[in-house]
């Protein structure tokens, strides 16, 4: 068994390399059975087709980013508010750092998200999660009063499916995604952290404020054509 999961990972890896330098649409099993200097038929006994070795790279992707981001959810002395807001840039910038290292990568993130789209629900039921954890250390520490943190998991994660892969969604730098971003994350923790008591609000809680406000000023000027 350890060595059928040792030849499996070589030839993932093999494969990642091809598809990587020539992309999904132009590899074929027999030139990765070159590569992994075997057999077609030998390779068919550990992979049925291209797109289940597609899958398996694109479900080791999503299982390495939930790792890296389950070290900001336990991270130590950072506020949930803090914490959620480090999670979403995070999850923005590892994402786009894998499709802008490898541009062949989105191209086999889409007929991966096409044909198996269970790989992707997979993936976004980890990180979804993760959310949850932060939403539930909120609840616990005061920040936030969030009856269902599973719902509100799930709708956060809706209202920043943007910024997950974003350049399948858009052709924005890292800049003006990181603004948009923030003036996001600020709404969401606007709505979601705790509310004083009747009265002026906290001073912090209004610098919070002032500088989400500027960000989502930033981020709609960017986005308004210029003359």
């Amino acid at each position: 068994m350890k060595r059928h999961e040792e030849i499996k990972q070589a030839i993932l890896a093999a494969a990642k390399e091809r598809l990587t330098r020539y992309g999904y649409g132009k590899t074929t099993m027999a030139e990765l059975a070159g590569d992994c200097k075997m057999s077609a038929g030998n390779l068919y006994r550990y992979f049925m087709s291209k797109l289940d070795i597609a899958e398996e790279i694109a479900r080791q992707s999503f299982i390495r980013t939930t790792e890296q981001l389950r070290d900001i959810v336990r991270r130590p002395q950072l506020t949930a508010a803090e914490r959620l807001r480090r999670f979403i840039l995070a999850e923005m910038r590892i994402t786009f750092g894998e499709l802008d290292h490898d541009s062949h990568f989105v191209e086999m993130a889409e007929i991966v998200g096409r044909e198996r789209p269970h790989v992707a629900n997979e993936g976004l039921a980890r990180v979804r999660s993760l959310i949850a954890e932060i939403l539930a250390m909120g609840n616990a520490t005061g920040e936030f009063d969030i009856a269902d943190v599973n719902f509100t998991a799930k709708m956060i994660q809706s209202a920043t499916l943007k910024f997950r892969y974003p350049q399948l969604f858009s052709d924005l730098s890292i800049d003006s995604l990181e603004r948009e971003a923030e003036g996001v994350v600020g709404l969401l923790l606007d709505g979601l952290c705790r509310r004083p008591a009747r009265g002026a609000a906290h001073p912090r809680r209004r610098r919070r404020r002032s500088r989400w406000r500027a960000a989502i000023r930033r981020a709609i000027r960017e986005t308004q054509p210029s003359d």
